[in-house]
């Protein structure tokens, strides 16, 4: 499969974050062409500040090869990684990273920062970013506007009930 057959099943799980009102974020790792891995964000369901898409199917992925390490997994994230993720990736030893839109607030693979370039990490990963980036932006945009309205909403339902 090819690099957007892959992402296209990691906005798909992003989409299962949204249902649950979480940010929509979704992630694979997929070793030999085949995923062992999965997850989406869900660190206000599962209260687990930790709960990020990445580490959800880092997790999953290292269960069933039964090893901490992947090094030559790829990790298909819909968000840049953040500081605790990319972390995370470096530590499983995952060879390549491909992400869709970049998170400009907090994302360290280029917006905040080249962390994979550090030159005190003993792992080197491989980074392809942009791939489909207008998918994954606009998923996030139609959710943070729904989340806006919702929010308008309430403060309104809140007015009309104290008149």
């Amino acid at each position: 499969m090819t690099d957007q057959e892959w992402m296209t099943k990691a906005l798909e799980l992003a989409d299962k974050a949204a249902a649950e009102s979480e940010i929509p974020v979704g992630a694979i790792v997929v070793l030999d062409d085949e995923i062992i891995g999965e997850g989406y964000n869900s660190p206000i369901s599962l209260c687990d500040p930790t709960a990020h898409a990445e580490i959800q199917a880092i997790r999953m992925a290292c269960k069933a090869v039964n090893n901490y390490r992947l090094p030559n997994a790829t990790l298909y994230v819909t968000l840049e990684p953040c500081s605790m993720c990319a972390g995370a990736i470096v530590h499983a030893r995952i060879g390549r990273v491909v992400y869709a839109a970049t998170e400009p607030k907090s994302g360290v693979v280029e917006s905040q920062g080249q962390f994979f370039d550090a030159p005190f990490l003993n792992h080197k990963v491989s980074v392809e970013s942009g791939v489909l980036a207008d998918s994954a932006s606009q998923q996030l945009t139609q959710f943070f506007r729904y989340r806006r309205e919702q929010k308008k909403k309430l403060k309104e339902q809140a007015k009309k009930s104290v008149i």
